[in-house]
């Protein structure tokens, strides 16, 4: 070996073994290394230590390059992406377009994907190859929100991704992508551990080694950080907050999110399978009604559940979006709590007596799901709604929701792109695979042409006053009038550190060891 290059290396494993390793304990039960399996941001937060997107956000969700040096729109239905030069893949394979386009064929049809990618880039018609570093996206209309949408997507190789499905990505065999952390190793259900790049194009990472220990139960959580066996936690329960900010040598940090906690009730079929009458037999959907529909939402009281169960760390919503987010509507405030005005409704629409459902939901998931869950229960019960409670953990209720087998669940929703688009074709859109719209996830089973032509007009608009208009419009008319999910609140994001690191929070609730720095 040349003498300079066995220096050179030397340098670089000195630095390496200085670095110190950082353990992330998280919340959030992530399900795959494979980067395309399931739009769920723990996965998301996961898979970008190893895997990039083309465009990254800053702290605040705005765009800036990441794989991609530069976009530009070349007319109304094209986009020149300009690939950064130099980036290789950890196996020493340049990075090319060819993996753009590699990528691009396979992220919207991963077998088994709950909720696929498909959204982000089935608008793009056809991929023109330019050179090796440049690229051009073509669609049938403009998409405005193009530069976001490279957001969402991690880059694989076509070497190393051919052929491979999710389980070869879990094992590491095809977990080699361009970031600044490599595979070492993955337990489904317990942890990942990635250690430096440092031949990473933007400079070798912070910490020499990272681990990411999946601890959903908040009780563990937090008393793996108080005894030091972690380095920083996220989803902070809100009942420990105020003791944790007590705790010297731990700092607790939050950001109100995109994070929007919701029930979706299934709107749409006949009979629903977990909907009965008081006595368990079956019934036609009492959820059709949207004067039920309407008394469900009522009855919750969500400045009680803001006060007493999230200590006041959410917002409470009736509408997708939070303040300042593109969509967001001053003028729609949330359902005003009032039983009586509820229970009538509920008698006007032919259920004086009530009836029974199942309440499906994660208990791991988000902060407090489960006792989210369990008041709805109490609060239903007031306006003669018998609730069966099935909570699960989330890997379980991510796996069985494809199956559709919910009549009402209590789930939540970050959009991608900082917009209401994302959430709108996710939770008012008919189902389109074709084009990327609806989820099996997030079932509801509405449909309405009227907010579905809106929608087309808004992801077509290039103007973002005007775009935001008929986001306003297709959220007043599908969630404000018909209810097709019921928002409940923002969730506001809560990260614990130890004084060894400092956190820089974001407004997305991803927890990545690169927004982490160590404290010399």
């Amino acid at each position: 070996m040349n003498i300079r290059i066995l220096l050179s290396a030397l340098a670089m494993a000195g630095t390496a073994a200085a670095q110190p390793a950082l353990t992330i304990a998280t919340g959030g039960a992530f399900t795959a290394m494979d980067p395309h399996f399931h739009d769920l941001s723990p996965n998301t937060a996961l898979t970008s230590h190893v895997f990039e997107s083309l465009v990254m956000t800053d702290t605040n969700g705005r765009p800036i390059p990441g794989l991609a040096l530069s976009w530009q729109p070349v007319g109304s239905t094209t986009w020149e992406i300009k690939l950064r030069p130099g980036v290789t893949f950890h196996d020493g394979t340049p990075f090319t377009a060819d993996d753009v386009v590699f990528t691009m064929g396979r992220a919207p049809n991963v077998t088994g994907s709950p909720a696929s990618f498909g959204q982000y880039i089935r608008p793009v018609t056809r991929i023109e190859v330019v050179d090796t570093h440049t690229l051009r996206f073509h669609s049938e209309r403009p998409v405005p929100l193009m530069p976001m949408m490279m957001t969402t997507y991690a880059i694989i190789s076509r070497k190393n991704g051919e052929g491979m499905e999710t389980r070869d990505y879990n094992s590491g065999r095809a977990a080699v992508g361009t970031g600044p952390y490599r595979f070492a190793s993955y337990t489904p259900g317990d942890r990942a551990s990635f250690a430096a790049n440092a031949t990473h194009w933007a400079g070798a990472p912070a910490f020499s080694r990272v681990t990411l220990r999946m601890i959903p139960n908040d009780t563990a959580r937090v008393a793996a950080l108080r005894a030091g066996d972690v380095d920083a936690i996220d989803n902070v329960p809100t009942r420990d907050v105020a003791q944790l900010r007590a705790v010297p040598g731990i700092t607790v940090q939050s950001r109100v999110g995109q994070r929007l906690i919701y029930l979706y009730p299934d709107v749409g079929r006949q009979i629903s399978p977990h909907v009965t009458d008081l006595a368990g037999r079956p019934i036609p959907n009492p959820l059709r009604d949207v004067r039920v529909r309407r008394a469900l939402s009522m009855a919750i009281n969500r400045e009680g559940i803001a006060r007493q169960l999230m200590e006041g760390l959410s917002v409470p919503a009736g509408q997708l979006m939070p303040e300042g987010a593109l969509g967001f509507d001053p003028e729609i405030r949330p359902e005003r709590y009032d039983a009586v005005a509820a229970k009538r409704l509920m008698t006007e629409a032919g259920y004086a007596d009530g009836f029974a459902l199942t309440l499906h939901g994660p208990n791991d998931r988000y902060v407090n799901d489960e006792g989210i869950a369990q008041a709805l229960a109490q609060m239903w019960a007031r306006i003669g709604v018998r609730v069966n409670v099935a909570t699960m953990p989330s890997s379980m209720f991510f796996a069985r929701t494809p199956r559709d087998e919910n009549s009402m669940a209590l789930t939540g929703w970050s959009s991608s792109t900082g917009e209401a688009d994302t959430s709108l074709i996710n939770m008012v859109a008919t189902p389109m695979p074709e084009r990327g719209w609806g989820t099996v996830v997030r079932a509801s089973h509405y449909s309405n042409p009227e907010t579905d032509d809106l929608l087309l007009r808004a992801l077509s608009t290039l103007e973002p006053e005007a775009r935001g208009a008929l986001y306003r419009q297709i959220i007043r008319l599908g969630v404000q009038r018909d209810l097709a999910v019921i928002p409940i609140h923002h969730q506001v994001n809560i990260w614990a550190t130890r004084a060894n690191v400092r956190y820089a929070p974001q407004i997305w609730e991803r927890t990545r060891a690169m927004e982490f720095t160590p404290v010399q």
